[in-house]
Formats: C-alpha cells, structure tokens, sequence
C-alpha cells in the first residue's frame, strides 16, 4: 500500500518542485523575487520561479501550501508585485492527473478485494497453498508411522470384529477370495449408538490390513459452494484407486447421506448432488481393485435407500452397548496400565454398570484415575471406582447445595418410596443404593441393578416398573398429603412406558394387538406433515383412557404397598437421615420384614383362555439371556448411558423438589 501512494506521488504532476515554508514564500513574494507565480487549487499549492537575479537562487523552483483564511492574503500580494512588474506572470489551474496515476487509482480497490478474498480462502483452507486445492479432498491418510490401533485395541463387539476380519483378510489375500468366485462387500456401514467402537474399529481395520487408509468426515463434504462436494467425491476415490488396495472410511455419513428429496421446500441442493456423485463412485467400484469403503452413523433411519441397497453397502454390521462379558472385556481394555488395586474384580463392576458403552466404560476407569490423583492415592480402590459410576450416571456430587430438614426429610420419603415398591414387587430389579445426597440435578436417587442381562421385558414386569416409578410420589401423598415436583419427571417415564404398552406392544384388552401411531422418529418435517394418522379420532380416545387407566392402577399400587408397609417405610427414612447413603447390604437388612407382592397372575390379552392342560416349554438354566436394564431414580431425570438407568425427578429447575 505504501508503494502504491509513493508511486501515485512520483507519477502526480509537479514533480522537481522544491518545497518551503509558507511563510519563506510570503517573503519571496513581498521582497519581489519572485518570477512567475501559479496557484493549484486542487491541492492548496503554489509553484513559484525565483527572479534570475536573486543570489544563490536564481530560477530556482520552489512550492509551498497554504491552509485556511491565507490564499487571500497571498493572492492581494501577488497583485501587488504584478502592478510593479516584478512578477510576470501569474495563473491559477486545476491540473489533471498522470495517465498512469488514473490507472492505478482504478483498479487499486479491486486488487485489494481480490487479495483479500484470496488471503481469506487460503484462510479457510489451512494456508499451506490451498487455494488453488478447494475442491480436492480433504481425507487424512493414514500412514504406517503413525500409533496404530488393531483388533487387540477393541473389545465387546466380537460380531463385528470378526465381520472385519474377513475384509482385512481379503485386503491381504485376495486370491483365496477370487479363487472360489467369492466377491467382497463393496462397502461396510457401521451403525450403532454413540460411543460404542465404530471409529476404532475402522481404526483396527486399517492397522491390521496394513494397507492406505482414508479417513474423512461426512461433513467435510458440503460446502457453500454447490459442486463443491461431488468433486472431493471424485478426488477422493481417485486417490484410493491409485493406491488400491486401500479402505476409505467416511465417519459420520449421514451428514451427506440423508434421504434425497425429504423435508419443505425441496432438497440441499449441495449435499444431494454430493451424495448422487457418492453413490456413481459406488457403483463404478473395480471389485479387484481392493478398494473398500467403510462408513460410521448412529442414525442409519435417515440414510437414503439407494445408499443401503446391495452393491454399495452390501454388509451393514450393528456395533451395540456391550453385555456384561463385552463390557468385562472393555475393562480390561481401558485397565491397562493403569494401577488397580488387587481387590477390585472387575466383573463385579461390569455387574454395575449396565447399558454402558464402551466410551462410558473408558469413562468411568478414567474418572476413577482423576480421582484417585485428586485424593493422593497410588492405587485404583473401589471407593473411587463407586464414585466414578456415580458421575457417569447422575454427575457429580454437589457438597455445597444446602438443604433444610424439611426438604430432607421428604426427598428421603420420596426416594424410600421408589426402593419399598421396587424391593416389594417380584418383577423389579434389586435395589443396589439408596442416598439423598444431592448429585447433579438430583436431589437423590435410588439405583436399581440386574442380576443378569435380559433384552425383553413382560407385561408383568411393565406393571411392576410402572408402579415403583410412581412410588416417590404416593409415599409423598402418604406421609405428607401433598405432592412435590420432584416427581415430574417420575410421571414423564412412566406415562411414555404406559403409552408404549397401549400402542406398540398390545398389551391391553381394550385396543388389542394392535400397532398405532409410528415409532419411527421422522427427522424431516416434510415427511412428518405427510403422514397421516392411522386411527380415528375415538381410537386416540380409547389410548388416553387406558394410558390413564395403568397409571392410575400402578399409582394406587404402589400407594397400597407403602401403606402396608408403613413401618418398613419409616425405618428406611431414619436409616437415610442418619447415614445420607445405603449400599444393598444395608436396604436389603432394613427390608426383612417387607411384605412382598405375590407374581400376577396370568394375562392371555384375549377373552380366549389357552388351555390350562398345555404345560410351558421347559427353558434351560444355560439359554437364560442377561440383564442390561439397571434403573435409577431419583430427584432429576439424566437418562444414564444406554437403556440401563433412569433418574426420576424435575429436570426444569436445579431446585424443583426432592427427587
């Protein structure tokens, strides 16, 4: 910039002029020696040539500026000397500029607008000379020098190591594959909840192959600029094909592989022209070129079909929440290195921690280091392990919420109702903790465990859930005659649970088997607006009113059972107020004298009995599946990792009751 104006200077007109003071030239004027004087308004300035008489400046040029208010005093001047003859001649103009001066003053804003857009996508794009590179792909490769992971590094998903094992094996061996006529999937979709491996197990595949390894995000993809995205399409796959064999792993696919045409207004015009140039590299696979791609997403419902369908994403593995032998494994896993104390068993802690994924599992181990370090301890004991669970399901403990006796004294009765109607109904699980100490948004909790896993519930066992779930707050009704809203989240689960029995499950007489409504969350408005609902208007009734009606069963339930039980509720309370927390050992010996809720009897759904005569199909002890349904309730609902735990309570206000 500054050379710019230096060279508007030197190409201006009037250059070779001498500068001086205004006032040397008001003296040059008065004295009479000046020659010829001429005024540039433009610019405020005055050019004179000094009298060839004048000693030492003879003919010298000489320029000065002149501010507000003098011109008129110079001009009245230079009149003067004009009338006596000194000056001879005496003008004033406007000059036009240099020819190049008017160039460079053009086209200077547009060079700095072209500089800047250019400093600014070069910017975007991580410098480095990038932007000429815009539309080129911006995958990762993954080289041999840096940390690998391989199938060691992965644990709790066997079905979907072995699944990949045999596309490492194919990368390595083709001809054993070709020799039987055998071709390999196309492409692999990974699909599971958060947390549960997929990234590392795209990771294991490609330290064990050994073979170049592409690592890209599905948003990567998509930019401001339609075509942006179909061209780092391209790019990518042509990288892959000329280092083939290689595996191309896109994470988060759904973020480019949504369903064309969904949603109002038409579809992204950018990401649908992105996902149309993913789906031709597809298709255009060489199979014997060895280049396989694999994709990541915890939402595969939102992927368009033609993505799915057999020729692209020919294999489509489930990596689930572990059961209680993959998170074992998972454990062992995340211990390595880590210094555990010798009397921790870590299957009793995979007991603990139902639902959890992997990443929650890795969690758990590393809060349990953090505070272990925090407290100066050198070893991993089970304190720290329990505290760490704790944080993971319900956040961590708030020391410094103070709470009066009263509101003491009703979150124990809130929560010693939840643990009475779980311990007293045979199809809940045990009670594994109670406590009152606040945590997180909660105010307290109680935490029910499975013995083993299982991956379906009765009806039975839904009557029983519903009724504990509304036990905080018929033990409040009970002791208090009134009801706070720490149970508001309490009536949310349990209404959701008892909506489900009535329309997707079937498990009323009234409505039958009977499927109403679509489970299925639609993510696009358009689509949502164009369904229509598949029951009448008296049906809808109908669901209200047996929703309303298991509610209330299950309420007056539990109601019945702490009344029955008042003595064992009291105890319970006093035993909270005194220790703030209780293990199982210590519910379970306070639950001696509970009086326990015989199995219900029996439900057909239909007014036509099966014959008694028929005897059940005897099931052996070794085909019993395990638990991963662990539930805890308590003052505020954070739905803990996976389906085993729920936290009942008022998850609108940090201070909206006992829990």
């Amino acid at each position: 910039m500054v050379g710019v104006l230096l060279a508007l200077q030197f190409l201006a007109p009037g250059g070779g002029w001498d500068e001086v003071e205004t006032s040397e030239m008001e003296n040059y004027i008065s004295t009479g020696q000046v020659k010829d004087i001429t005024f540039i308004d433009n610019d405020q300035e005055i050019q004179a040539t000094l009298d060839d008489d004048v000693d030492r400046d003879g003919g010298k040029k000489i320029s000065t500026h002149w501010v507000s208010g003098q011109q008129n005093d110079l001009i009245r001047q230079v009149r003067e000397q004009v009338e006596k003859g000194t000056i001879e001649k005496s003008n004033s103009e406007n000059p036009r500029p240099s020819f190049l001066g008017q160039l460079l003053a053009t086209l200077l804003p547009f060079a700095l607008i072209i500089l800047l857009f250019i400093f600014l996508m070069n910017s975007v794009q991580g410098g480095g000379g990038r932007v000429m590179q815009f539309a080129k792909s911006k995958a990762k490769l993954i080289s041999k020098d840096m940390p690998k992971n391989t199938f060691a590094d992965v644990a709790g998903c066997e079905e979907a190591i072995e699944e990949l094992g045999e596309i490492k094996e194919f990368l390595q061996e083709p001809a054993k594959f070709q020799a039987v006529g055998a071709k390999i999937p196309k492409g692999v979709l990974l699909y599971g909840p958060p947390g549960t491996g997929k990234t590392l197990l795209a990771r294991a595949v490609a330290g064990e192959a050994g073979v170049p390894f592409y690592s890209i995000s599905g948003s990567d993809f998509v930019e401001m600029f339609v075509g942006v995205g179909a061209s780092r399409v391209r790019d990518l796959f042509e990288q892959a094909k000329e280092n083939a064999p290689a595996i191309v792993f896109i994470d988060e696919i759904d973020a480019v592989g949504r369903h064309r045409g969904a949603g109002m207004g038409g579809g992204h015009d950018e990401r649908e022209q992105t996902l149309n140039q993913l789906l031709v590299e597809m298709d255009g696979f060489d199979v014997r070129g060895g280049v396989i791609l694999i994709a990541a997403t915890n939402r595969p419902d939102v992927l368009d079909p033609a993505l799915l369908r057999p020729g692209r994403f020919d294999r489509q593995i489930q990596v689930d929440a572990p059961d209680l032998k993959g998170r074992h494994q998972i454990l062992k896993v995340h211990s390595r290195g880590k210094p555990i104390a010798p009397d921790i068993d870590l299957m009793s802690v995979a007991r603990r921690t139902p639902g959890f994924t992997g990443a929650d599992l890795a969690n758990v181990l590393n809060e349990a280091a953090l505070l272990t370090a925090r407290q100066g301890g050198k070893q991993i004991d089970n304190a720290s392990l329990d505290e760490a669970i704790d944080r993971v399901i319900a956040g961590p403990q708030r020391r410094t919420r103070l709470m009066s006796e009263q509101e003491k004294l009703m979150t124990a009765y809130h929560e010693g109702g939840h643990a009475l109607v779980a311990a007293a109904l045979p199809g809940t699980d045990p009670v594994h903790k109670v406590t009152i100490l606040p945590r997180g948004r909660a105010l307290g909790y109680t935490m029910v465990l499975p013995d083993e896993d299982k991956y379906s519930q009765t009806r039975s066992e839904m009557l029983d859930k519903l009724a504990y779930m509304l036990g905080g707050m018929a033990a409040e009704a009970l002791i208090f005659h009134d009801v706070t809203s720490g149970a508001g989240n309490d009536i949310e689960k349990a209404t959701n649970l008892a909506r489900a029995m009535v329309t997707q499950y079937g498990m009323t007489e009234r409505l039958g088997a009977v499927k109403l409504g679509d489970s299925n969350s639609e993510p696009f408005l358009g689509r949502d607006m164009g369904h229509q609902r598949n029951y009448s208007e008296e049906t809808a009734a109908a669901v209200d009113e047996e929703v309303k009606k298991l509610l209330g069963t299950a309420h007056q339930e539990a109601f019945d059972i702490l009344e029955e039980n008042r003595d064992v509720l009291d105890a319970l309370v006093v035993a909270l107020m005194e220790k703030e927390t209780l293990d199982k050992a210590q519910v379970a010996e306070v639950f001696v004298p509970l009086r326990r809720r015989p199995v219900r009897p029996a439900w057909t759904g239909s007014p036509t009995r099966v014959p008694s005569s028929i005897p059940p199909v005897a099931v052996p002890a070794s085909a019993k599946a395990n638990v991963s349904n662990g539930e805890v309730e308590g003052g505020t609902v954070i739905t803990p990792p996976g389906p085993g735990g729920d936290l009942h309570g008022d998850p609108s206000s940090d201070t909206a009751g006992p829990a």
